[in-house]
């Protein structure tokens, strides 16, 4: 049974690492906050005082943070998982960060003997907590063979991609398509609030037909209900429509719709919902249209 180090105790990250800690793993964790690391202690998980430690004697090093620059700073900064890493020590980032992020990290692991994977997640909280996650992972394929067991522990679809970099392509994908669906449930519901329909039966007239889809049925029942606790938050949204924004500029690819809906969410957080779940965006049409939709 692999010894596994991770870093990283959030709202993703904690029940990933309980679920590891359930199928039998012997995880070592570690967070700059010491309330998680306390609860996984109590869940059965060693304690690391930094990311190097966790790293330590380690056959697997887990990273699970919010952006490119905590990445880089967990992994290769002082105290860094590069200062406890052994040769042969995979490490796997399951953040959603900036696809050259991960090629720029993997890069200055190598030398080392290190290989690594970027395997960001998809799924929200619910997902990471019933582990259910849809994983997509890019690095060597004979790596990501090695840990496929571990990762199907925490989700349950792993795929496989391509190289370096390439999950984090898959995940930028992933969050557009999330993003521009939330923003036409959100335009269509207020339309038909405004318009005197109940949007509740709406959601049921057309969630078995071709608009139907996971987003939908995950997403509506919140925003009828007016729960817009995360989940998954706006502000971190955010942060995956500017990396793709930055990705798609570098290629030379426009993508002027998930420009408006960053745009939609970056007027949300300047009205200080930053910290709601992303299918709050429903309250930005609410604004322009002055009506709610609810149950």
């Amino acid at each position: 049974m692999k010894k596994i180090g991770f870093v990283g105790l959030g709202i993703m990250g904690k029940p990933m690492a309980k679920n590891l800690l359930k199928a039998g793993y012997e995880v070592t964790v570690y967070d700059i906050r010491p309330e998680p690391i306390a609860e996984l202690v109590a869940a059965g998980a060693k304690a690391a005082k930094s990311p190097g430690d966790a790293a330590a004697g380690a056959e697997v090093v887990i990273t699970m943070l919010p952006n490119s620059p905590h990445v880089k700073e967990a992994i290769l900064g002082k105290g860094g998982v590069i200062e406890g890493v052994k040769p042969g020590t995979i490490v796997v980032d399951m953040s959603s960060i900036a696809p050259s992020a991960s090629q720029e990290i993997s890069a200055r692991l190598e030398p080392k003997g290190v290989p690594m994977l970027d395997a960001p997640v998809s799924g929200g909280e619910p997902k990471a907590v019933d582990a259910t996650l849809a994983i997509m992972v890019g690095g060597p394929e004979e790596t990501f063979k090695e840990v496929k067991d571990i990762l199907s522990v925490m989700g349950a679809s792993v795929t496989h991609v391509g190289a370096i970099g390439s999950g984090n392509v898959t995940k930028l994908a992933n969050q557009i398509i999330v993003a521009l669906n939330i923003a036409a449930v959100s335009e269509a519901l207020v339309l038909a609030t405004k318009a005197g329909v109940s949007p509740e039966r709406v959601f049921e007239a057309i969630k078995g037909g071709l608009a139907g889809s996971t987003v939908m049925n995950a997403k509506v029942p919140m925003i009828l209900a007016g729960n817009f606790k995360p989940g998954f938050r706006i502000e971190l949204h955010i942060k995956d429509l500017m990396n793709a924004m930055d990705t798609a500029h570098e290629l030379g690819v426009p993508i002027p719709l998930s420009a408006q809906v960053l745009e939609m969410m970056q007027a949300l957080k300047t009205d200080g919902k930053a910290s709601n779940d992303h299918s709050g965006l429903v309250q930005f049409y609410e604004g322009l249209a002055r009506i709610q939709v609810r149950r």
